[in-house]
């Protein structure tokens, strides 16, 4: 063909206009720009988005399980109101009522074992005690033996 350019044609072309023969320098520099643009900006979106679960594991919360399961609620459901409930549940401190409570719980249950106790020794002294009067009669014995059939009932 030939090779001569139109005269009306422009005689040097901006560096931007690709040539008929070759590649696309700057299509390829801006694909590999929105390439490490879209990398960089859903890393972004990640971070921020499990920024009240990073939250609440640093701080070593009860509610960290809740604010996950909120974190992944918001991001499959794409309700933000999840995202910000667990954002506000990773900043509040929720007081720990279970470790009182079980410490509470133990020493009731040592008190009532204590008591138990006390009573069963109260009933083998009695037991002991009556023993031997009932080994001097025999019929005192089965009387005894009522008296006490009837006073563990009243």
């Amino acid at each position: 063909m030939n090779e001569q350019i139109h005269p009306i044609a422009p005689h040097h072309l901006p560096f931007y206009l690709a040539p008929g023969d070759g590649t696309d320098v700057l299509l390829v520099a801006m694909g590999i720009f929105l390439v490490a643009a879209l990398i960089w900006v859903g890393t972004l979106y990640l971070r921020l988005h499990s920024l009240p679960e990073r939250m609440a594991h640093k701080s070593e919360k009860l509610q960290f399980e809740i604010v996950a399961i909120l974190g992944l609620l918001a991001l499959f459901t794409h309700i933000h109101l999840f995202w910000v409930a667990g954002l506000l549940l990773a900043m509040i401190d929720i007081p720990d009522f279970g470790t009182p409570l079980r410490s509470i719980a133990g020493s009731v249950e040592k008190i009532a074992d204590t008591k138990l106790d006390v009573g069963a020794e109260e009933k083998r002294e009695a037991k002991s005690a009556s023993a031997p009067r009932a080994a001097d009669s025999p019929e005192k014995k089965s009387d005894s033996g009522a008296e006490e059939a009837m006073g563990s009932h009243v």
